[in-house]
């Protein structure tokens, strides 16, 4: 189990180092923040005493081995449009992004996860059938046309919530269906999935051989083997929490994590979108670490094969 643990810890470590250096690189190779900040008729010499005030005069490599080491000293820099440290800057936004991504997250676990079991127990029937062609509408159609048709509907045809912005609970409505739906039918899919290859197993005909119940069959043997590809999914939605809404909250006008980086990536604030990404990448790691963790709980197996 030691070693399933540190093999695990080291590809999580591994994963953040490669996303802080491709967002690094990246950032520094698509365009010159001092001139898109200062303006293309700024004087030249403003633009070197900027490009100097913020280190951006000196070599890549030095750059990158300066923004490492800072890291580690948790210091994130400082955003170029107003100074700030860019660690506050984004922890400002998290509760706002939460206050959207977590109700939504409790949509697509209410939803997809029964959804998905009801299919696969159905199979072939007119509800299996209903319940897959919603499940496939819903993964397909990308989230902002769904924003937008939802405010086409209820705000502008009939009135009845906000089609924007963040002064009341009102307002948080319908981005939270638009995520919500969405999650709710991938996890529809792979729950339905998960169960149908379980359900197939020789194990269940067994089972059912032996005249266990059906619904004993289900909740005793399919149930908790066919919740291992589903965590897989949970976690991907877990880890998505915090940048999961870029889209959504740019539909709506919500004024959080997404939208900051939306705004920041426009304006080449470095700092900013630097720490944005590490924060996604970190909680996209934990969340996976997490994952693998309960896998090995899940099935012995897999410790079994972590110790090979």
């Amino acid at each position: 189990m030691l070693n399933f643990l540190l093999t695990r810890l080291f590809r999580a470590a591994l994963t953040l180092v490669l996303v802080v250096t491709f967002a690094f690189f990246v950032l520094r190779l698509s365009g010159d923040p001092a001139l898109l900040i200062m303006g293309a008729d700024a004087p030249p010499e403003a633009v070197d005493a900027f490009r100097a005030a913020w280190g951006l005069d000196s070599p890549l490599w030095v750059q990158y081995l300066q923004y490492f080491v800072a890291i580690f000293e948790g210091d994130l820099g400082r955003s170029m449009r107003d100074g700030r440290d860019a660690a506050e800057v984004v922890a400002e936004r998290i509760p706002v992004t939460l206050a959207l991504t977590v109700p939504a997250l409790a949509i697509k676990i209410a939803l997809g996860i029964p959804a998905g079991i009801y299919a696969a127990l159905h199979r072939n029937s007119l509800a299996d059938r209903v319940v897959m062609m919603l499940a496939v509408a819903g993964f397909t159609v990308p989230s902002f046309v769904l924003g937008l048709l939802l405010v086409l509907v209820f705000a502008v045809q009939l009135g009845w919530l906000p089609s924007g912005g963040q002064d009341s609970w009102r307002h948080a409505i319908l981005p939270v269906v638009t995520l919500g739906l969405g999650g709710a039918a991938v996890l529809a899919r792979f729950t339905r999935s998960a169960m149908l290859e379980v359900l197939g197993q020789p194990y269940i005909r067994t089972a059912s051989a032996k005249g266990v119940p059906w619904r004993l069959v289900v909740r005793g043997h399919a149930l908790p083997n066919a919740a291992i590809p589903t965590v897989t999914i949970l976690g991907f939605l877990v880890g998505s929490l915090v940048a999961g809404a870029v889209v959504v909250e740019s539909v709506f006008s919500w004024p959080g994590v997404g939208r900051l980086l939306v705004v920041a990536v426009g304006n080449r604030d470095l700092a900013v979108v630097q720490a944005i990404l590490l924060l996604v990448a970190f909680t996209m790691v934990t969340a996976n670490l997490v994952v693998d963790l309960l896998y090995g709980l899940l099935d012995p197996r897999l410790r079994a094969g972590g110790r090979g």
